[in-house]
């Protein structure tokens, strides 16, 4: 009984441990940055889930007058959501096939810079079939940037903190998720459109500025084992 008590007590003060290492001096920049990245990431792929929704909806109180007055309300609605559902898929394409070949941080920019270029026209009154186009690049490059996202978390942390530093990251980025309902729906729903969009063009620009200031890149490097061997 003792020993177990021993050995719980010790894996709770390695995990704690792990914890704070990720403020280190020389892991708290990449942390911080990290964390941005991956709120940033959920919050503005949720955000696009639910623009499209919103700007497909033909029956909502700002849409049949605002947005989409030509289109029938279910059907086009239930389309829209198929269509640009579809689009994670060549988003992970795409993703898969720039990764290896520009790197990480490279990756995650070009593809948010896209997703602030396809979500820009959306501040102004669009078509139904462009709107439908814009948000499925909204998407594709959203899903492609968590997926990268996703890679480099664990590559740029030693292996001393690097369960602990992805792990926390994730969580971080579920709480991007669960945020952005709760501010964009208000936005949303109290007609406020414009500023929603705008809203979420700030998150992408945060996250570009987040994956360029990331110390390095981790394409090719081998992986450090121990915070000392970090660049700072």
């Amino acid at each position: 009984m003792i020993s177990m008590t021993r050995k719980i007590t010790d894996k709770l003060k390695s995990g704690f441990s792990s914890f704070f290492t990720l403020f280190s001096r020389k892991l708290i920049r990449t942390t911080v940055l990290l964390w941005v990245l991956f709120f940033a990431n959920a919050f503005s792929y949720y955000g696009a889930v639910l623009l499209t929704s919103k700007l497909s909806s033909g029956d909502s109180k700002c849409g049949s007058k605002v947005l989409h007055a030509d289109k029938s309300k279910d059907n086009s609605l239930y389309v829209d959501v198929f269509i640009t559902s579809f689009a994670e898929l060549p988003g992970l394409i795409l993703s898969a096939i720039i990764v290896d070949k520009i790197g990480r941080k490279l990756s995650m920019v070009l593809m948010f810079v896209l997703a602030c270029i396809f979500l820009l026209p959306l501040v102004f009154h669009q078509s139904a079939v462009v709107t439908t186009v814009l948000l499925f690049g909204v998407r594709m490059c959203a899903t492609g940037t968590i997926t990268v996202a996703t890679i480099y978390a664990p590559e740029i942390y030693p292996t001393s903190a690097r369960t602990t530093g992805a792990g926390v990251a994730s969580a971080v980025g579920r709480v991007g998720g669960m945020v952005c309902p709760l501010v964009a729906v208000g936005l949303v729903t109290s007609c406020h459109l414009r500023l929603a969009v705008i809203l979420f063009e700030v998150v992408f620009v945060l996250a570009i500025a987040s994956s360029l200031l990331f110390p390095f890149e981790t394409k090719g490097r081998e992986l450090k084992d121990a915070v000392d061997a970090i660049e700072s």
